[in-house]
């Protein structure tokens, strides 16, 4: 299969250096640039590319508002092509809400080694996001039932490991958004650069009750309290007397990705034992798929997302066909079922 590739930028040299490495890239058809959004709408309508690389900041039309139009009016899979700023974060997240499978940082264009990783890069979320489904844009629904909204959970020894990719933001905020006050402690591996970890942990903290925060290194782990991995740290789970505390390692990428699911699923087996559930969210590859194996032979409750409710199946599916998933769950029902795990291995009751 080949998969065509409109990109859209304002700038001349960014349309050019993208436009270039797709359009040599074996599987790959480059079907056009745009420089803004109504040449790029133009292009959509005449080549119904599979796959969009769109730049945020553009003339006449911004990129979101582009976005949302192409979301309502022809939903497409969309590569963002983002700046790694604090801005730059914050709109690349807006846009994941809008619809955008991923996103990408703006190639650096002074470094021939840099530019070679950075089309492995490229090539791999265009084509996870050939891949992914794409649905019509619309509100995300928060769930089936309303849960409480604080429950009373006693002790520090569960945790919730929660592990996630392409399309994973928009997936923990599904989830996390609807969890109550007081659940057990909550760990999180998101596959995200640096930078856009600190603006990711804020909206989460400002859209669910739990607190969340991005982990700095040797947080306490608490009830209520959610935990995000820095964008270039692996997140452990380790003891400490009483005390559950992550800890960050600056060790070499898993599965190529850094922060690594499995890193965080293995050391929360090790620490935990049964005294845990994974939760493994939609994302593309396998990381994930075999720390959570090893989390349900040390008797831990392990959950994947499944297939229809994922913007790409490859991390669960990863875990599944190893063996390692107690149950498969839409989205929807993921955060139920951790409240009702919570209460039925006796540590937390509805006020």
């Amino acid at each position: 299969m080949t998969i065509s590739v409109l990109v859209v930028d304002d700038s001349a040299l960014i349309r050019q250096v993208l436009g270039e490495l797709i359009r040599t890239a074996p599987g790959f058809r480059l079907v056009g640039t745009a420089n803004d959004a109504y040449a790029a709408r133009d292009l959509v309508n005449q080549f119904a590319p599979d796959v969009i690389t769109l730049d945020i900041e553009m003339p006449r039309m911004d990129g979101l508002t582009f976005l949302s139009k192409l979301m309502k009016a022809r939903p497409t899979p969309v590569v963002m092509v983002s700046t790694l700023t604090e801005d730059g974060a914050d709109a690349t997240l807006r846009a994941l809400e809008l619809g955008a499978v991923d996103f990408i940082a703006k190639p650096k264009l002074d470094i021939r080694k840099g530019l070679e990783e950075y089309r492995d890069t490229l090539l791999d979320k265009l084509r996870a996001a050939a891949q992914a489904r794409v649905k019509r844009a619309g509100p995300v629904s928060s769930g089936k039932a309303a849960l409480p909204k604080q429950i009373d959970y006693q002790g520090t020894e569960h945790v919730i490991a929660i592990g996630a990719s392409t399309g994973g933001t928009e997936a923990i905020r599904a989830v996390l958004e609807r969890l109550p006050v007081g659940m057990p402690g909550i760990v999180m591996t998101q596959h995200m650069p640096p930078g856009f970890t600190t603006s990711y942990a804020a909206r989460l903290d400002r859209l669910s009750r739990l607190r969340v925060q991005e982990v700095k290194g040797g947080e306490r782990i608490l009830p209520g309290h959610a935990y995000l991995a820095p964008g270039d740290k692996h997140l452990l789970v380790e003891r400490y007397g009483a005390d559950l505390v992550c800890k960050l390692s600056d060790a070499e990428p898993v599965n190529r990705h850094k922060p690594s699911v499995d890193v965080m699923f293995d050391s929360v087996a090790q620490t935990c034992g049964a005294s845990a559930t994974g939760v493994l969210l939609t994302g593309m590859g396998k990381d994930g798929g075999q720390g959570m194996f090893t989390m349900q032979q040390r008797g831990a409750l392990t959950i994947a997302q499944d297939e229809d409710s994922c913007v790409v199946f490859g991390m669960p599916k990863e875990a599944i066909r190893l063996g390692g998933v107690t149950e498969v769950l839409p989205l929807n029902d993921i955060a139920e079922r951790l409240v009702a795990h919570v209460k039925q291995v006796g540590r937390g009751n509805r006020v």
